[in-house]
């Protein structure tokens, strides 16, 4: 048999195994350099006992990117750990570094390699009873997977808590399962601005710390949710216990940073920061959290000179703002896919007058492929606000602002522009009718209905024909009213 006709059922097999390779990890744009150095990152400075998996996730993206021997020491790193596990468990955590061998060898076209553990997971699909060749339901493959779906990003968090809660149903009490289940519920909170949705982690969290005691990971990530609910003295409590400890110190400090910049405590933030970055300089998360420390210390400086600083306070403001700019920049040449460093980068080049690279850092953003519709919607606001402010030009700012409502009419800062540039307009010309319109549409958003009817009706009173010819630039609600007016 030919070298070629034995890949062709090798390959079968290999799609049957449950390893990283088949859990459809690379759907998005992921920048590879970066997600190594948070993977190394999280192997040096997070302590876990959960930590096998990070090292089969790290020989997949090392696979990915062409570095096949590195990648195999990884997974001989993770066989080290599994030889300190009893027989069943590291048979049990072994069978996805088994399949990721398979695969990296079948890639590297060593297929007696491969071969050999392949037969590996058969014998053990075999003792379990698997219905399977190669493949076995076991909650700790589920949890595996959620981990490797954690890593790649945003768009699998969803996926991720599937993964830990069906490894739940097993066993309920498992530390691991109850602390990957925690910390995908708190990833997904992020993702909501509704009070009620985006406190689902809020028990989660205090039930795998009080499953893992000593995980101060989890402590920080609860004492984060509890100051996003208005309960930041607990929340400070668990802080303050975390950093009372030397474990995860790297992942504490970061925590700590955004916990103070919260509460206002910037001298803290910095100074939290400033440890962290000694301890990972690439870190584009952490010069991210920089930046904005330096954007905030701006905004306090502006308030307090009643947004005319002048001498000394104008020096300090310039150079807060370059200090901005270097974090910002620093933190897109470690990870240049990310999008909310872009868009303050362009906010922090207006500050400084540098509006050509303004506009350069939002389209960087809008260009991107498969862009968010959230975070198209920020940088389409941003970059409105950035035209309308410092370009004058409404126009422009008005048609991003309305491209934005299209993907989402209640996006909160595109209505609070929209309004703005309305009633601005209207000030010039009170029988602007594209304005008094848009004004309708916001307090149909408002759920006042009488006075969007009201500016409706003046709008067509005014110039049916002008208004009905401009409705194809309308958000959807705005365009359906006038219709049927």
């Amino acid at each position: 048999m030919s070298e070629m006709s034995k890949k062709n059922p090798m390959m079968d097999a290999l799609l049957e195994l449950r390893c990283h390779f088949t859990w459809d990890l690379m759907r998005i744009d992921i920048y590879l350099p970066d997600l190594e150095n948070r993977i190394l990152d999280e192997i040096e400075f997070l302590d876990t006992k959960f930590n096998v998996g990070i090292h089969n996730m790290l020989a997949y993206v090392r696979h990915i990117r062409g570095q096949n021997e590195k990648a195999l020491e990884s997974l001989r790193e993770a066989e080290k750990l599994i030889q300190k596990l009893n027989d069943d468990q590291g048979e049990i955590k072994s069978l996805v570094t088994w399949g990721n061998y398979a695969w990296i060898y079948y890639n590297m076209d060593r297929l007696p390699e491969a071969q050999t553990y392949l037969e590996k997971v058969e014998a053990s699909c075999k003792r379990r009873s698997s219905p399977f060749r190669y493949k076995v339901e076991l909650p700790e493959i589920d949890c595996e997977e959620g981990w490797a779906l954690l890593k790649f990003g945003k768009e699998y968090y969803e996926k991720a808590k599937d993964c830990f809660q069906k490894a739940l149903e097993s066993d309920p009490e498992n530390p691991e399962f109850n602390t990957g289940f925690a910390i995908s519920m708190f990833r997904l909170d992020g993702q909501h601005t509704i009070p009620q949705v985006s406190s689902i982690s809020l028990e989660p969290l205090r039930r795998a710390v009080r499953i893992n005691p000593e995980d101060n990971y989890l402590k920080v990530l609860l004492a984060m949710k509890l100051q996003s609910l208005h309960q930041e003295e607990e929340g400070e409590k668990y802080l303050e216990e975390a950093l009372e400890n030397t474990s995860s110190q790297l992942y504490v400090l970061r925590y700590a940073a955004k916990f103070y910049i919260k509460k206002g405590c910037l001298n803290k933030a910095f100074h939290f920061l400033k440890i962290a970055l000694q301890a990972s300089p690439s870190s584009a998360l952490l010069h991210h959290q920089m930046g904005f420390c330096y954007k905030t210390k701006m905004i306090n400086i502006k308030k307090a000179t009643n947004y005319k600083p002048q001498g000394r306070d104008r020096q300090e403001l310039e150079k807060v703002i370059q200090s901005a700019i270097f974090h910002f920049k620093t933190s897109i040449e470690n990870r240049p896919t990310f999008e909310i460093s872009h868009i303050e980068l362009g906010n922090m080049y207006a500050e400084a007058g540098d509006f050509q690279k303004a506009e350069e850092s939002y389209k960087e953003v809008l260009n991107m492929k498969q862009l968010q519709d959230s975070v198209k919607q920020n940088a389409l606001y941003n970059y409105g606000r950035f035209l309308e402010t410092h370009r004058r030009s409404e126009a422009d700012a008005l048609t991003l602002y309305l491209e934005g409502l299209k993907i989402n009419r209640k996006h909160k800062w595109l209505l609070i522009g929209l309004e703005k540039l309305a009633k601005r307009r209207l000030q010039r010309n009170a029988s602007d009718v594209e304005s008094l319109s848009f004004l309708g549409f916001i307090h149909k958003m408002k759920e006042e209905p009488g006075e969007a009817i009201q500016l409706y009706e003046t709008a067509l009173e005014l110039g049916s024909s002008l208004l009905l010819s401009r409705m194809a630039l309308f958000p959807p609600d705005a365009a359906q009213a006038l219709a049927s007016s």
